[in-house]
Order: structure tokens, then sequence, then C-alpha cells
């Protein structure tokens, strides 16, 4: 049988996934675009030879990177996604009431169309009317904006190399902070916590000099490399740990116990801010 063999970004690992069908190969003008058929993941979708998500576990990282803010929020009701061409944290967003308007801003209009066509279960909520699709670099979008109106903005870029770099640094998260209310949360992955420790800590540094407030939590993503991914949390005032309305949605994964047992404890957050945990 064929193998796909992704190497790791920034680790020296490689996972192998066995094909049962190559669904479809392109290239956009960013990046190459992948989906194929595995027996025990389902369809996969790759960008750049690197797993972006399969069928059967892309809610353990869709539900964490959205459900740990929107439940840290009393009302949110404008959002802005940036990445995530496949359209799941624009469908875990709409679970929300509140929700009144997604700013669904992708660089690649090529992932969401691909997304469309191949992984309809993740792109459902594109569609919906609440929704603004941008075909646009997402730091753009967001230091062009001038009022600070937005509850929440979610990052779902790719690794943070390349393109995805203008979203990791101090002068957007500058404006980040302008776009949103004063009880506004900003989340973003950090990659894996077990792999690329320098990065995490990097990210946590670099909020940390621009919000008052500034967290992380984790979840176990079994497709990603290190498979303990993390995900940098920071707001004005507020702080993510806790939940401040019922669990009222459909999840699988996410729940408020899961809210809590995320974060990191306060002794293993400070020994990672001081570089001295090993392994």
């Amino acid at each position: 049988m064929v193998k796909f063999f992704e190497k790791a970004p920034y680790a020296p690992v490689e996972y192998a996934y066995d094909v049962e069908e190559i669904l479809y190969k392109g290239k956009s003008k960013f990046q190459e675009i992948l989906v194929i058929r595995n027996e025990y993941f389902g369809k996969m979708l790759i960008l750049d030879d690197v797993v972006q998500l399969t069928e059967r576990d892309e809610f353990f990282y869709h539900e964490m990177l959205t459900h740990v803010v929107m439940h840290a929020l009393q009302h949110p009701k404008k959002i802005i996604v940036i990445g995530g061409g496949d359209g799941g944290v624009v469908r875990e967003v709409l679970k929300h009431k509140t929700v009144e308007k997604v700013f669904f801003v992708e660089i690649d209009e090529e992932v969401i169309n691909i997304s469309r066509r191949f992984f309809p279960a993740v792109s459902s909520g594109v569609e919906d009317p609440r929704v603004e699709i941008k075909i646009m670099d997402g730091a753009e979008f967001i230091t062009k904006r001038k009022t600070s109106d937005i509850d929440a903005i979610i990052i779902d870029s790719t690794d943070i190399i390349g393109f995805a770099r203008s979203l990791f640094t101090d002068e957007f998260f500058v404006s980040v902070k302008k776009c949103l209310t004063d009880e506004g949360m900003f989340v973003t992955h950090t990659e894996s916590i077990h792999f690329h420790k320098d990065m995490v800590i990097e990210i946590q540094e670099m909020l940390k000099k621009v919000f008052p407030v500034v967290d992380l939590y984790t979840a176990p993503i079994a497709t990603y490399p290190g498979n303990w991914w993390a995900f940098a949390v920071a707001s004005k005032k507020l702080s993510p740990r806790e939940t401040r309305r019922k669990l009222e949605i459909s999840t699988k994964y996410y729940d408020e116990e899961i809210h809590r047992q995320a974060f990191l404890t306060g002794r293993l957050y400070e020994r990672l801010m001081q570089r001295k945990l090993e392994w």
C-alpha cells in the first residue's frame, strides 16, 4: 500500500500514513493541497506535506481552539476567525446562540473550496448568513480595523512559518488588542509543548508585552506532532480559566471540566516560563 510520510515541522520525527486513495492533489498560489483517504482516520487534508485535519479526530482541535474563549465570555457576539480555511472553527463558533457576526479571514480561497468539496461536515457553517468571508491576509485585515468591537479573535493558522508568520509578531498582537472589546479575548495555537517548547514560550512572552492577562492551555491532538498541543490565550482583563456560561451546545470532547483541566497548573507554567522544564 502507498504511504504518505509527514516530516514534523521543527522536530526530528516523521509520521507515516497508509493511503487508500488520493482524492485530490493540486497547488494553489500559496501551498500544495492534498486530500487522501486513510483506513483509520478517514479523509485527511494535507497542506505542504503537513496534516491539517482528519475526519476522525478534527473535533479535538476545533472544539478546544474555539470553546475555551467562547465560554470564558458572557455574550460573544462579533468574532474574527483567521485561517482555518477548512471551516471547522467557524462551525464551532456558530454553535453559540449569542453570535451575530463572524468575519472568516482566509488568505487561500482554494482551501475553503477543497474543504467544501471533500469535508462538508467540517465546512458546514461557511454558508451561514452570519459569516462574512474575507479572502486576504489576516494580519492586514486586523491592522486596518479602526473599532474596538470584537469579542473574540481566533487564529487557526498553518505552522508558524512562511506566510503565517505575519500572525505572530509584536505589531500584530498590538493590532489585535486594539480590535477587542474591553472583555474580548484572543487565542491561537502555538505548536506542541513537547516538541516546540521554545516557540510556546516565545509566543507567551510576546503576548505578555501587550496584554495584561496571558495564559496557556493544552489539548491532545493525535495527528499533530508531539500530540500535546498548546494554545496561547490573552485578554485585557478577564481570566480565560473561568467559564461564564453553561455548556448548552453539542460537543464531543469539550466541557466545563475539560476547560478547567486544560490549563497548566501554576507550578508547571512558572517552570515553563523560567525554562526549567526538561524533556
